[in-house]
């Protein structure tokens, strides 16, 4: 749907600008690569994000010769990939969170405690020395 105050691109202008025919515009989205926004006429209109999505077509498969059904899967992999790299971003947001309060709690669970002492001291920084032991056997 077509969203007020973007730039939108007709179909000439598109293939103009990137010398392409319409028609490749048009197996482009008939294929699922482009989905450009439609007037009330049915017109394409290409947003500035559609234009970004075809200069990827174009590059695919002009620099790299990738074929439509390469660039249809790259494309979607590209889609996981950013929205797999969300759901990173948000759960180390919920780390930190997490982290940040559980600090606070540290530091007040040692403020009342009864035997003062910070973690580092009651980690052991060296391996303990075992003695030479015998066990005895028993007969």
């Amino acid at each position: 749907m077509k969203k007020p105050g973007k730039a939108y691109f007709m179909i000439s202008a598109v293939a103009q600008k990137y010398n392409i025919h319409p028609q490749t515009l048009r197996l482009y989205e008939r294929e699922g690569l482009l989905k450009p926004s439609r007037t009330e006429g049915n017109t394409r209109l290409y947003s500035e994000e559609d234009l970004e999505q075809l200069e990827t077509i174009l590059s695919l498969t002009r620099d790299l010769g990738v074929n439509l059904a390469g660039v249809e899967i790259i494309m979607n992999m590209r889609r996981k990939i950013e929205q797999m790299q969300g759901e990173v971003n948000e759960f180390m947001e919920y780390v930190k969170g997490e982290m940040a309060r559980g600090l606070d709690d540290w530091e007040q669970r040692l403020s009342t405690a009864l035997v003062k002492s910070s973690p580092t001291d009651l980690v052991r920084t060296t391996p303990p020395q075992h003695e030479n032991i015998k066990v005895k056997s028993q007969k």
